[in-house]
């Protein structure tokens, strides 16, 4: 049985991931900070899939999470989800340095190390799997959110380059608004955000599944989404930051 890891499994797009390759018939390696809530969240895949299911606590900004993590994933992982982050409610220079560096930590510098503790295995095996989640905002400019996003897509596509082999797949996921956790966690106000743009977090991830499917490298979920990005390589840069503000909030 093959074995998915996935990180911030415990909410949002991480547990939608977690149903869905549990689903698919994957054995699940779920990573969080909160272990009593990982095992909650264990014990009602097991119940509901009846796939094995390991618990791994780790804080991806630490160092020793990391190592923890990595250690996992170098005993044999086949299928890698990279989704743990969070986003921050001020503006740039409103926010700590400390609050930033954090998360470079975990938007970049996990990303990196998590892939590269996975990749050997998957291509010693020939086969394998890495979801990078980064965001639509990606694609826009606002603070260090939407920077460490975009530096994610870029390692994903240079990556997958790299690698170059067809059964190992190397994808970056980029949703817009999705209900979950995440704007509450990062005290966010989103209250003037249209209800038609957000999605459900289980189909983004059926849609990030079907794109890796067809080996895409970017995956932005969702039409709507595909036309805001077309739309902002082609506006005026002044907009373009107008829609950076209300996208970096995602």
């Amino acid at each position: 049985m093959p074995t998915a890891l996935i990180t911030g499994a415990t909410a949002g797009l991480g547990a939608a991931f977690a149903r869905r390759l549990a689903a698919d018939g994957f054995s699940l390696v779920l990573v969080a900070r909160d272990e009593s809530r990982l095992s909650e969240a264990a014990d009602r895949l097991k119940q509901k899939y009846g796939v094995a299911v390991e618990v791994l606590p780790a804080d991806l900004a630490t160092d020793r999470g990391l190592e923890d993590v990595e250690a996992r994933l170098r005993d044999g992982v086949d299928f890698l989800v990279n989704n743990a982050g969070f986003g921050h409610p001020g503006h740039f220079l409103e926010v700590p340095v400390e609050d930033e560096t954090r998360m470079l930590k975990v938007h970049c510098e996990a990303v990196l190390r998590l892939t590269l503790a996975v990749l050997p295995g998957m291509r010693s095996r020939g086969r394998g799997a890495v979801i990078n989640v980064a965001s639509v905002a990606a694609f826009f400019h606002r603070g260090t959110y939407s920077a460490s996003k975009a530096w994610v897509v870029n390692f994903s596509e240079s990556t997958a380059a790299e690698v170059d082999h067809p059964k190992i797949r190397i994808m970056a996921l980029c949703p817009g608004f999705v209900r979950t956790e995440f704007h509450q966690r990062a005290s966010m106000d989103v209250s003037g955000i249209p209800d038609f743009l957000w999605l459900k977090a289980d189909d983004v991830v059926n849609e990030a599944m079907r794109d890796l499917a067809l080996g895409k490298v970017v995956s932005i979920p969702d039409l709507r989404y595909k036309a805001i990005v077309a739309v902002g390589r082609l506006i005026p840069s002044r907009l373009t930051q107008r829609i950076s503000t209300m996208l970096g909030r995602e």
